[in-house]
């Protein structure tokens, strides 16, 4: 199974797809990893069958990748960790899909190094990008066992965190407690590379993502009625439009 070294965390990533097509990276959100991302919802089979090359990351903390109980492992270095994966790969250039904490990196990505990406799709997040995570704190506490922990985001990661096989939960709660400094909208104003912000209408956690769209300057915004954090991952809609989106590199 292909593996590699991030600044000495060893990581776990995926080749799917036809080996000359399109490289398109798919970074997961937070408690999941990869194949439930990505494949059970048939994003990686989508894209496959449009001829585009499929390269999935399990983020630290995540999947298959090493899982460490340090919170200052986390944050900042999950950028670099994409970065890393893109070198290892030899790849200079690659399309984008994020999911929820993907799509933070994502954009964390597009500020720090725009030359990797020609297009960028973010879903699951909104202009909420620009503050801390005020449930950060409960979300760990709850995955720590403090069953009095019971507000709904800490409910909602904690029963996600407990499905997803293999999941670590103190390795999680560090990750989700990591030190990171939100963006600023002067951060999101600058970037310069093509963005599809794309959610489900219901999405509580993907907060105001119709103004995240407005503040990027070359961004679309595309909007699923109905679907919330977890519905919007397997839409179809969504898929298409993304697809539609990416188009055909140059």
């Amino acid at each position: 199974m292909p593996d590699f070294d991030s600044g000495g965390v060893h990581l776990h990533y995926y080749l799917e797809g036809p080996e000359k097509g399109p490289p398109t990276l798919l970074v997961h959100g937070f408690c999941s990893n990869f194949q439930v991302n990505w494949v059970g919802s048939r994003w990686v089979e989508t894209l496959s069958r449009a001829g585009r090359r499929v390269i999935g990351l399990d983020n630290r903390g995540h999947g298959r990748s090493e899982k460490p109980h340090d919170s200052e492992a986390y944050g900042p270095h999950m950028v670099e960790d994409v970065i890393n994966l893109l070198d290892h790969l030899a790849l200079e250039r690659v399309d984008y899909i994020g999911y929820s904490m993907g799509s933070q990196i994502g954009l964390r990505l597009l500020v720090a190094h725009p030359e990797r990406v020609r297009r960028a799709v973010t879903g699951g997040i909104g202009l909420n990008v620009t503050t801390r995570w005020s449930a950060a704190e409960a979300v760990a506490r709850r995955l720590r066992g403090d069953e009095t922990e019971q507000s709904p985001a800490a409910a909602m990661f904690y029963n996600f965190a407990l499905a997803v096989p293999g999941n670590d939960l103190e390795a999680l709660a560090c990750c989700i407690t990591s030190p990171i400094t939100p963006l600023t909208k002067e951060q999101l104003a600058a970037i310069e590379t093509p963005v599809l912000v794309a959610v489900g209408g219901a999405d509580p956690i993907a907060r105001d993502a119709s103004r995240l769209a407005e503040v990027l300057p070359h961004a679309e915004y595309f909007e699923v009625p109905g679907r919330d954090h977890a519905t919007a991952v397997p839409s179809r809609a969504i898929k298409e439009r993304a697809l539609e989106f990416l188009g055909s590199p140059p």
